[in-house]
């Protein structure tokens, strides 16, 4: 019954001339931005990716987050600026996902700096890092789309919600 029922809605989708693609085909180019959800603070992001297959990108990301801490009875203002390094594989091809939306899941690499207040004996210190993300963006015109990112292991780990414009 599952089965049938998404038959129909791939079928009814079609109907509107959409086709199953990764939105981002190799060549193209995505500026991504937005804010994130994080234990340390709440982030903000800017990134670029790069269609290198038909079902895969690869990208960079930049990010920034401040909070406060209390360690040994002092509160500090903390910072963190991460880059990181991702690549991702699309399903729309394989999932016969329409084009206004894109699905996809992969594994990024980066390395976090702390800010350390001189007096700071607090255990967070600058370090790489693995990670992956799970997520899924849709396109409201051929050009613009939100998207939303689940992530772990990272210095946004929990995830992340923003803007994609591809170019």
């Amino acid at each position: 019954m599952k089965k049938e029922l998404i038959i129909i809605a791939l079928a009814f989708i079609s109907s509107f001339g959409l086709s199953a693609q990764n939105p981002l085909p190799n060549g193209g180019k995505q500026l991504n931005v937005g804010v994130g959800l994080s234990g340390w603070g709440i982030p903000i992001y800017a990134g670029l990716d790069f269609g290198v297959h038909e079902d895969i990108s690869v990208g960079v990301q930049a990010s920034l987050s401040s909070y406060n801490e209390s360690w040994d009875s002092k509160d500090y203002h903390r910072s963190i600026f991460g880059l990181i390094g991702n690549g991702n594989y699309h399903f729309n091809r394989i999932l016969e996902i329409p084009s206004d939306w894109d699905f996809y899941a992969g594994l990024n690499i980066g390395f976090y700096f702390w800010s350390k207040p001189d007096d700071y004996k607090g255990s967070n210190s600058s370090e790489a890092g693995l990670g992956a993300q799970v997520g899924g963006r849709y396109y409201l015109n051929e050009k613009l789309g939100l998207n939303l990112e689940f992530t772990a292991g990272n210095a946004i780990s929990g995830g992340k919600f923003g803007i994609s414009y591809l170019f």
